[in-house]
C-alpha cells in the first residue's frame, strides 16, 4: 500500500503529500474504462508505458521522454522512491480532486490502481510498496535531482512526460548533461500511467459485443503498417542481397586459397555477430562520428534513422545466408564439367548462367528464402540504425517490442502469431521444394539405372556368343578368351548405374595373345 512520507521537494512546485487513500470497489467496463459507485467521474483511455526514450531527436523535447495522449488529464509517474499523481488543474477543480482527504481523490486513486494492475502484465503495481503518494496539479515539479514535466511538447505538437536534470538550465538539462553529472534520467521513471477523467454521466456501459464483435473491433484497431514496412524492406533487401551474394560467391570460388579465407570471413561475419553489434557499427560508420558519415551528410545524404537505414540493416543480416548457400552449391559442382565447358570455348559468364546456376539452383533457392525470412525477422540491427518510426522504419519485430512495452499485449501477440505463421510457411515451402526436387532426381536416377542394367546384360550375352563363335572358327585349338556365360555372370558392382561388364578369363586371354604372336 502507498504510504505517506516526507520527501525533500523543490519549493517551485510543491506536491501535496497524501495519506494512504482507502481503496474502494472499482468496476472495470468492457472497453477498459473504470468507475466507482457514487463518484461523479470515471476514467477512460487508460494506458501504461513501461519505457521511454532518452536519445536526442529532432523536434522532440529534451530529456527522458514518454509519449502520452494530448487529452490525458491524469498522469501517474512511478519514480523509484515516490509516486507522482498529476491531475490537470482544470480537471481537479471540476471534479473536486484538490482536497487531499476528499472522497473524490480516494475514488480516483482506487480506479488508477485497478487499471494499473489490469495493464501490468505481471509487473510491479502502484498499490505495492511503502512509498509516498504526492498530488501535483502544476505542469511540472522538481523532486531530488529530477525535474518532471507533464505537458512537454514537441515541434509537431506531440505531448510528452519528460524527466530532465533539475539544476541545469533550460535546453541544457538533457541526456549529455545528466550523464556528465553521473545521473541516469531513466532512473526517474519506472513506468508511467495516463488516462482521461470524464463525467460519470457520459460513461455508458456498452453491451457485450460477443466474440465476433470483439474480434472485428480488435482487427480494425490494429495498425498494419509494420507489415507493409517489413514486406517492402525485406523485398528490396533480398533483391540486393541475392545479386551481391551470388556475385561474391562466384568470385570467391575462383580466388586463391589464402585470399579466399579472408574474403569468406569478411562476408560471413555478419551472420555470427549479434545484430545489435551490426547496428552499432552501422550507426558509427554512417553517423557524425566518422569521416564517411560526415562526408555523406555534407552532400545531403542522411541514412541514420531513415527507411534506407532499415534496408541496409536487412541487407547486412541477410547477405551472408545467400552468400554461404551459393558458395556451398557452387563448390559442390563437378569441376571437370566446368573445365570441359571452358575447353569448348564457353565464356565465364556463360558457364555461370547456363551451367552453374541451373545445377546449383535448388540450394540457392532455399538459401534465398531463408535470407528473406531473416530480413523479415530483423530487430536489433534495425532498431539501432534505423530507429522506431511508425510507418517508416517500424517493422514487425520492432512493433512487437514496443506494443508489449506499451502494455498492448494483445496486439503484440497478434504480430507474434503473424511471424510464427510466416516462418512456418517459409520452412514448409523449403521442405516441399527440396522434397520435390530430390524426388525428381531420384526417379530419374532409378530409371536410368534400370535401363542401363538391362542394356549391360544384353551386351554381355552378345559378347559371350560372339566369343564362342570365334573360338569355334579357330578350330577349338585355342581356349576362348571370353567364355560363354549367362546373365548372372554380368557382375561388376556397377549394375545400379547401368554399367556393362563381361566375365573375362585373364589367363585364357593371355594365352590367346601369346599364341597369336607365335
Amino acid at each position: 500500500m502507498v504510504a505517506a512520507a516526507a520527501m525533500p521537494v523543490s519549493a517551485m512546485a510543491v506536491p501535496t503529500v497524501l495519506e494512504a487513500p482507502e481503496q474502494q470497489t472499482v468496476e472495470i467496463l468492457a472497453d477498459g474504462s473504470a468507475r466507482v459507485d457514487g463518484a461523479s467521474f470515471g476514467i477512460i483511455g487508460f494506458e501504461r508505458l513501461a519505457k521511454g526514450a532518452a536519445r536526442a531527436s529532432e523536434g522532440a523535447p529534451e530529456g527522458y521522454r514518454l509519449p502520452i495522449s494530448d487529452s490525458a488529464g491524469l498522469v501517474v509517474v512511478r519514480a523509484p522512491d515516490e509516486v507522482l499523481l498529476h491531475v490537470d488543474r482544470e480537471v481537479a477543480a471540476t471534479f473536486d480532486l484538490e482536497d487531499p482527504s476528499g472522497a473524490g481523490l480516494s475514488a480516483l486513486w482506487s480506479m488508477v490502481c485497478a487499471l494499473d494492475e489490469a495493464g501490468s502484465m505481471g509487473g510491479a503495481l502502484l498499490s505495492e510498496g511503502e512509498v509516498p503518494l504526492r498530488l501535483v496539479t502544476d505542469s511540472e515539479c522538481v523532486s531530488g535531482v529530477f525535474r518532471y514535466r507533464f505537458d512537454a511538447r514537441g515541434d509537431d505538437g506531440a505531448r510528452y512526460v519528460t524527466v530532465t536534470l533539475a539544476n541545469a538550465e533550460e535546453g541544457e538539462a538533457g541526456l549529455d548533461t545528466a550523464r556528465a553529472a553521473g545521473v541516469d534520467l531513466g532512473d526517474g521513471v519506472l513506468w508511467c500511467d495516463f488516462a482521461q477523467v470524464v463525467d460519470a454521466g457520459n460513461m455508458v456501459a456498452k453491451d457485450d459485443p460477443g466474440v465476433v464483435g470483439e474480434a472485428l473491433a480488435f482487427f480494425s484497431s490494429i495498425d498494419y503498417r509494420p507489415f507493409w514496412v517489413s514486406l517492402k524492406t525485406s523485398g528490396l533487401a533480398l533483391a540486393i542481397s541475392f545479386a551481391l551474394g551470388l556475385f561474391a560467391a562466384w568470385r570467391v570460388m575462383g580466388t586463391s586459397s589464402r585470399l579466399k579465407g579472408v574474403l569468406d570471413s569478411v562476408f560471413t561475419i555478419p551472420m555470427v555477430l549479434p545484430p545489435t553489434v551490426c547496428g552499432f557499427l552501422l550507426l558509427m560508420l554512417f553517423g557524425q562520428s566518422t569521416a564517411v558519415g560526415r562526408w555523406l551528410m555534407a552532400h545531403g545524404i542522411t541514412l541514420v534513422f531513415t527507411w534506407e537505414a532499415a534496408v541496409i540493416s536487412a541487407i547486412v543480416v541477410s547477405f551472408p545466408l545467400v552468400y554461404r548457400t551459393a558458395l556451398g552449391a557452387f563448390e559442390s559442382l563437378d569441376g571437370r564439367m566446368i573445365d570441359a565447358a571452358r575447353t569448348l570455348g564457353w565464356s565465364e559468364v556463360r558457364i555461370f548462367s547456363r551451367l552453374m546456376m541451373p545445377l546449383a539452383w535448388p540450394s540457392i533457392a532455399a538459401g534465398t528464402v531463408l535470407a528473406f525470412a531473416r530480413a523479415m525477422g530483423e530487430f536489433g540491427c534495425t532498431l539501432f540504425f534505423a530507429g522506431n518510426y511508425a510507418g517508416i522504419t517500424q517493422t514487425i519485430p520492432i512493433a512487437i517490442y514496443f506494443e508489449w512495452m506499451g502494455g498492448n499485449t494483445a496486439v503484440a501477440l497478434f504480430w507474434v502469431m503473424v511471424v510464427i505463421a510466416f516462418s512456418f510457411l517459409v520452412v514448409w515451402g523449403i521442405n516441399a521444394y527440396t522434397a520435390r526436387h530430390q524426388g525428381y532426381r531420384d526417379g530419374a536416377h532409378v530409371g536410368v539405372a534400370a535401363r542401363g542394367g538391362v542394356r549391360g546384360k544384353m551386351r554381355g550375352h552378345a559378347l559371350a556368343r560372339s566369343s564362342a563363335g570365334a573360338a569355334a572358327d579357330a578350330g577349338g585349338s585355342r581356349a576362348a578368351a571370353i567364355t560363354s556365360f549367362d546373365a548372372d555372370m554380368v557382375v561388376d558392382d556397377l549394375e545400379s548405374t547401368g554399367g556393362d561388364a563381361a566375365a573375362i578369363d585373364l589367363s585364357a586371354l593371355r594365352e590367346l595373345f601369346e599364341d597369336g604372336a607365335a
